[in-house]
């Protein structure tokens, strides 16, 4: 489905921007450590970096930093395969995760997600990625490529083929800790 996975890692590293498919709607990623590259994605969407941006995984094994401060509840909780896609907000102890992810918060938003070509390009760049919905600030998120091409053009290094999952809906976000519902 996407031209190759190791192009679009090797692009990430080099600090492109890349839309790709997720669970329910197109994302907008980037390297979450190139900070030029997140404010670039920022003026995109015209978001405040305040705000914070979503990380998505392939699994564990790419946030085994923010794992290792939580309790073996906790930890099991953000593994676990939930019913709809979920974003939790995980406290991030070891300040892993760069401020200009995390916005005004303390915590990081993070999913692991099942797509699989969200999986293939987070195996393949070999670590998290920004997840953010592509669209513009108090627009709604674009569900197909054509849509994301349209919008953003040559704003994109990188627009992958593909299409979303089945979800009706972006994840959920959920306080890992305390299980309050934002979203």
């Amino acid at each position: 489905m996407v031209q190759c996975y190791a192009e679009a890692a090797r692009m990430l590293r080099a600090g492109s921007l890349i839309a790709y498919p997720t669970e329910a709607v197109w994302g907008l990623g980037c390297d979450p450590w190139n900070e030029a590259a997140v404010h670039r994605i920022l003026a995109i969407k015209q978001r405040p970096v305040s705000k914070g941006l979503i990380l998505v995984a392939s699994g564990s094994d790419q946030i085994t930093p923010l794992l290792g401060s939580l309790s073996d509840n906790l930890a099991t909780k953000i593994q676990s395969i939930q019913p709809q896609a979920t974003t939790w907000l995980t406290p991030d102890h070891s300040h892993w995760i760069p401020d200009w992810i995390k916005g005004d918060f303390d915590s990081v938003a993070i999913r692991i997600s099942h797509h699989p070509i969200v999986v293939g390009l987070c195996q393949a760049f070999g670590k998290p990625l920004v997840s953010t919905s592509a669209n513009r600030i108090g627009e709604s998120p674009l569900t197909s490529r054509n849509d994301v091409v349209a919008c953003f053009g040559e704003e994109l290094d990188l627009v992958t083929e593909g299409v979303t999952g089945d979800a009706s809906s972006p994840s959920s976000i959920r306080d890992l800790v305390t299980d309050q519902i934002f979203r």
